[in-house]
């Protein structure tokens, strides 16, 4: 016969074993998001399919929104995603070339860009206001009353307007009272996606120093029984304090394209460090990106690198603190756990998992003795000043503290009337617009207004025309290199196409001029046609265009054509013509 023993285990103790079971769990930090699920449609008549997904990563900036496919063509059909009113319409030369705006009675607001011609209504009232403005780039807002509209009604035609490199639909759904900018795959729309990301590099930091004081050490990943791992599943590192980065696409059922990730949390011995989700970014936050990536690496050449923690000049933003801001404190020699989940909009997740040791750790490396004039952090007004230029840069300029490098040699172009000065490095990001004040050599025989200041970098030119304040010449940039002040007295060049004087234009479509400057920046265009201001189209920031439409009757007519660059300098070219 058995004996048994009956045990009772009181409430407090099972309390504290679930806590601790509770304990072990790893934590989530991100809340869920319950956005509206089948309120609005697809927005173009053309095969279902992505080019581009929100948070993908870009130049300065995350992707706002889907690149939705037209089918490699301009022209398909664009409708409206939901009922609701067109609230503006903006037409510029780059950026979202041609878009409308859409309120909906939800609170939230879609937006179409790159499009070609807009419903009928609509593309002549525009017009009509371009006229009354005498701009063809405008955004209108536009009255609620004006163009309602239905869901699943033609509203404009795709088009590839704007900073467009191939035909498609930019398409954005964003908060109308904050302007926060949403993640459309949260919405439902008829997109399969059961792929979970891909996980391709991790990089660690010393974060005893800057981020931008160093290479990080780059591990290739590889997938072993449904996780990813470095090829060494135990990582040894020379300090006692390390962050994470990771190189990781997502691609969605049925596509190669890689398109951006959407969630990365990192873990240390189960507990959630920290981690970033890309669900909600306004337009005043996007060039954070540059905080988001290991910058220097990808400016210098390398891959896109994600950081799985904040910068120090990073608020919040995208990124969510848990048991830390992401940094891993190593306070003893013992083995520690990492776990990385990296997920996409749809909940497929993928997982990197490897231990981490600290190992010997030389304090001289750190041991940098720098004047103070040459260190700059953020959340820190940074100033440094010469005899001859001055650098001003806000607390919020800078994501990571850098040693500061200026130097300054004589200039080699004839223009040139101050010395060429290189601050810093524009492998480092600036992420508002900083003061630069240069001192010329001498302004003896110079026409002081036609001066401007000029940065270079890498084959790249900016050019502002500056402040002037007694011996002083201001301007403001976003980013270092090479600065100097130069004097420009040279005009822009009009080449027209497709006219001459006394031309009969009577079977052409169009007319078209090409403007080209020596500093490469035209500041104003303006065509009259018989004194009146004539609407010419500027796609791309390239050839200026006009299309013949009611605004040239029949008959004989002046076209006067004027521009200005950025110093100043003014061309103006007259054509008579008949139609």
């Amino acid at each position: 016969m058995l004996n048994y023993r009956i045990v009772t285990l009181h409430k407090p103790f099972l309390f504290f074993c679930f806590l601790a079971f509770f304990l072990r769990l790893p934590a989530q930090i991100f809340p869920s998001r319950n956005y509206p699920k089948n309120y609005f449609i697809y927005p173009v008549q053309a095969k279902i399919g992505l080019a581009a997904n929100f948070g993908e990563l870009r130049p300065n900036h995350y992707h706002m929104g889907l690149d939705c496919r037209t089918d490699q063509k301009q022209n398909a059909r664009v409708l409206a995603a939901a009922d609701g009113y067109v609230s503006h319409v903006r037409i510029e030369p780059s950026g979202f070339g041609r878009a409308i705006y859409i309120n909906h009675p939800n609170g939230l607001t879609t937006l179409y860009a790159h499009l070609n011609d807009f419903f009928p209504e609509l593309e002549k009232y525009v017009k009509e206001q371009q006229y009354k403005l005498e701009s063809w780039q405008v955004f209108l807002d536009i009255p609620s009353n004006l163009f309602p509209v239905k869901q699943g009604q033609f509203i404009a035609f795709s088009g590839n307007t704007g900073g467009s490199q191939g035909p498609h639909l930019h398409f954005e759904i964003r908060n109308t009272k904050t302007d926060k900018v949403l993640n459309p795959s949260l919405f439902g729309f008829p997109i399969p996606d059961n792929v979970p990301p891909t996980l391709m590099r991790l990089a660690m930091y010393d974060r005893c120093l800057s981020t931008y004081s160093q290479t990080p050490k780059l591990y290739a990943l590889k997938k072993v029984n449904g996780r990813y791992e470095p090829a060494s599943p135990v990582i040894i590192t020379n300090t006692d304090k390390v962050s994470f980065g990771m190189s990781a696409v997502d691609r969605y059922t049925g596509s190669a394209n890689p398109n951006g990730i959407y969630e990365a949390t990192i873990y240390y011995d189960d507990l959630a460090m920290s981690g970033f989700r890309l669900d909600n970014i306004s337009y005043d936050e996007t060039r954070y990106l540059n905080a988001h990536i290991d910058y220097k690496l990808r400016a210098g050449g390398g891959p896109f690198v994600e950081h799985l923690s904040r910068l120090p000049g990073y608020p919040e933003g995208v990124y969510k603190d848990g048991e830390s801001d992401g940094i891993i404190y190593l306070e003893d020699d013992s083995l520690h756990q990492i776990k990385v989940e990296v997920k996409d909009a749809y909940g497929n997740t993928s997982v990197l998992q490897f231990a981490i040791k600290r190992g010997y750790i030389n304090e001289n490396k750190y041991n940098q003795s720098l004047p103070p004039e040459q260190k700059f952090s953020p959340g820190f007004v940074n100033v440094f000043e010469k005899e001859d230029v001055q650098l001003i840069l806000s607390e919020n300029d800078l994501y990571d503290s850098i040693n500061f490098i200026y130097s300054k040699k004589p200039s080699i172009t004839p223009l040139a009337v101050s010395a060429l000065h290189s601050v810093h490095t524009a492998l480092v990001p600036v992420h508002g617009y900083f003061t630069i004040r240069l001192k010329p050599e001498g302004l003896q025989n110079i026409d002081a207004d036609k001066i401007i200041m000029q940065r270079t970098w890498g084959g790249k030119m900016d050019v502002v025309k500056p402040e002037r304040d007694g011996e002083w010449f201001t301007g403001k940039f976003r980013e270092f290199g090479n600065f100097q002040l130069l004097v420009d007295n040279s005009s822009p060049v009009i080449s027209p196409v497709g006219i001459r004087d006394n031309s009969n234009l009577s079977k052409s479509l169009q007319i078209i001029f090409t403007i080209t400057d020596n500093m490469k920046k035209i500041k104003n265009f303006r065509g009259e046609l018989d004194g009146k201001w004539l609407r010419f189209t500027n796609d791309k920031g390239r050839s200026f265009i006009y299309r013949f439409d009611e605004m040239c009757t029949h008959g004989a007519h002046e076209l006067k054509v004027s521009v200005e660059d950025e110093a100043g300098n003014k061309t103006t070219k007259i054509f008579h013509f008949t139609r």
